[in-house]
């Protein structure tokens, strides 16, 4: 495959995840990750490892309806088997609890190509804080 080709089967991959997050489909979630994945999440704790590290169900069981994903920016770099891509993300919504978050972070995931197909092996998604000494999230950044 050429480079070009190479980035359009990871944009597809990464887009197919991000559909799966946005529909709380967990399986397909899981389909997209390396068993051995690394993710840096917002939520605690600071690092995941495995796939089935986090309690993926038990969050999206928090939403009402769909996860709004939107993404922008999108760079992809990739070779015959290792792939970066970096983006913004919006993510919103309404949870069971009344909560409608609406927030911008920041996203790096890092693919490789096992056995033909693209998988992510690392995930980082995070928020600026604000250096005012209050060590705030910056949650209400936007594009």
């Amino acid at each position: 495959m050429t480079t070009h080709d190479e980035k359009t089967a990871v944009a597809t991959v990464i887009e197919d995840w991000s559909k799966a997050i946005s529909n709380k489909n967990a399986a397909q979630v899981l389909s997209h990750l390396a068993d051995d994945v690394v993710q840096f999440t917002l939520a605690p704790p600071l690092r995941y490892q495995g796939k089935e590290a986090e309690d993926l169900q038990g969050w999206f069981d928090t939403w009402e309806g769909p996860i709004g994903i939107e993404s922008r920016d999108m760079a992809i770099s990739a070779g015959s088997d290792v792939a970066f891509a970096t983006s913004l993300v919006r993510m919103s919504g309404a949870k069971t609890d009344g909560e409608k978050p609406d927030v911008w972070f920041r996203q790096t995931l890092g693919l490789i190509k096992q056995n033909g197909t693209w998988k992510i092996v690392h995930q980082h998604a995070s928020v600026p804080f604000y250096m005012d000494g209050s060590f705030r999230a910056a949650v209400d950044l936007k594009p």
